[in-house]
């Protein structure tokens, strides 16, 4: 999914969910007094570092094994930054993640439950190396666009310091033109019970994305939004390529995403080129295609904001236009 609102970089290589070596994780409620406290301060340290655009601070605290990649994770977390203006940090959960008992680098599943056992989380990490971790989630209450952060952090006990260290940072939009997650997963319902399962569909999408920083963890929620999506009646869950004949032409269209890339509810199209090389004929080619497509599937235009138009050539993506639906016919 090209949803350009999320920044992330890491030193692990942290995946969708798994299946792997089951590791510990203790959550929030559950941690000795001195760990929670030492994690929600950072936490917060590391937020309010992110929200005054303190990239020195965030530097300084940063993976030693991820300082030579320090520049790139700086222009991202730059551009994350309009998420979380206006706001103040809230955190929202805290997750200690022990991997210690690992004899290599291994994928890991860590299944944190409540103290009643009857709410389970599931985080998923791929090629995990043995160690210590904790996962972060935080919000910048009242910033316009609802932004979410999530930070792992890695025990580094190298150096004179022990300590936890920054190893990825993750921001993310909470709301779109003032609706979050469980507006659009609302909606989503709607529309299905309307018959409009394309525009459902992408309107799960947009919930799922919006109600949590992260990709790499999955709730009983997240997986009863699934659920509901994936019984859909009609949707484009096995469509693409999808064909659409527009009088003598017919184009064929590769995949349709939530593209976020402008805070607002668009969708991505990517179609099969004729490789037109002339910017105003290749432009012609992407509004006939985003046009036919909107014919084909009318309720889009009602429920989205706009459409971006990707060609596909020869296994070459090249961006073309960006539209909001009033401008495409």
């Amino acid at each position: 999914m090209r949803l350009c609102g999320k920044v992330w970089m890491a030193a692990l290589l942290l995946a969708l969910p798994v299946a792997g070596w089951a590791a510990n994780c203790t959550t929030q409620a559950e941690l000795l007094p001195q760990d929670r406290a030492a994690l929600a301060a950072a936490g917060e340290r590391f937020s309010a570092a992110l929200l005054q655009q303190d990239y020195s601070s965030l530097q300084a605290a940063l993976l030693p094994a991820m300082s030579q990649d320090w520049e790139g994770i700086r222009g991202a977390l730059e551009q994350g930054a309009a998420l979380v203006k206006g706001g103040k940090v809230q955190l929202r959960a805290v997750y200690l993640l022990d991997a210690s008992t690992q004899t290599a680098t291994s994928d890991a599943q860590f299944f944190c439950s409540n103290v009643s056992g009857t709410l389970t989380v599931t985080i998923s990490m791929r090629a995990l190396p043995p160690g210590r971790y904790a996962v972060i989630l935080a919000d910048a209450a009242g910033a316009p666009l609802a932004g979410q952060l999530g930070f792992v952090l890695v025990w580094d006990a190298s150096g004179s310091a022990p300590g936890w260290k920054l190893g990825g940072v993750s921001v993310r939009q909470g709301a779109i033109d003032g609706h979050d997650g469980v507006w659009y997963w609302t909606h989503a319902r709607e529309l299905a019970r309307e018959n409009a399962p394309w525009s459902a569909w992408f309107c799960y999408e947009a919930a799922r994305y919006l109600l949590l920083p992260v990709d790499f963890l999955s709730s009983p929620n997240l997986d009863k939004l699934g659920l509901e999506q994936s019984q859909l009646k009609g949707s484009p869950q096995d469509a693409f390529p999808y064909t659409l004949v527009d009088g003598a032409r017919t184009w064929k269209v590769d995949a349709v995403r939530v593209d976020t890339t402008l805070h607002e509810a668009d969708l991505s199209v990517t179609y099969e080129s004729l490789g037109i090389a002339d910017p105003a004929a290749a432009r012609t080619e992407a509004m006939a295609v985003l046009s036919a497509l909107l014919k084909s599937q009318p309720g889009i235009r009602e429920n989205f904001h706009g459409l971006w138009a990707f060609a596909s050539k020869d296994g070459k993506v090249t961006p073309v236009i960006e539209l909001p639906m009033a401008q495409i016919p």
